[in-house]
């Protein structure tokens, strides 16, 4: 009997971060939830670290963000003293190019917490806290999930 599509394997939680495999896809993430709360959200916003060996795409960061966007709203992310303009769309946001995801990544290791702000389709500004105790432990529990999946064709 095979497993059903939803099947996941948990690899660790740490902190608010969990890191899971996902063996059908395949694909390994680490993901956390933004900060509870009481602002009118559209979406349960999250932040994901994405690995799929197949397609030779490592550590890709996406943003379910709480608002659907206003169109062209500037998209921002804060960790620690830098700034990263992202791109997206929708609820969506990710890194603009692979050197921005790159020194995400890395600001993500070394910082407390970070948000991602933006102006949502009504106009209003708005952001998504996430701590980041843990973010560093369950992207590499992700990654050594991935690297086994590698070599299981």
């Amino acid at each position: 009997m095979s497993a059903p599509a939803s099947a996941r394997d948990s690899l660790g939680l740490y902190a608010t971060w969990g890191a899971f495999r996902d063996p059908i896809a395949p694909r390994c993430y680490a993901i956390a939830l933004a900060d509870p709360s009481l602002k009118q959200r559209d979406y349960q916003p999250f932040a994901a670290i994405g690995t799929w060996p197949r397609r030779g795409a490592r550590n890709q960061i996406h943003f379910r963000l709480s608002r659907k966007l206003a169109p062209n709203s500037p998209i921002v992310l804060v960790i620690g003293d830098r700034r990263f303009n992202l791109t997206g769309g929708g609820g969506d946001a990710w890194a603009a190019n692979s050197s921005d995801n790159a020194a995400i990544i890395a600001a993500m290791r070394s910082a407390s917490r970070m948000y991602v702000r933006a102006r949502d389709s009504r106009g209003r500004g708005f952001a998504n806290i996430y701590p980041l105790a843990g973010a560093a432990s369950a992207m590499d529990a992700a990654a050594l999930g991935c690297a086994r999946l590698n070599h299981n064709p």
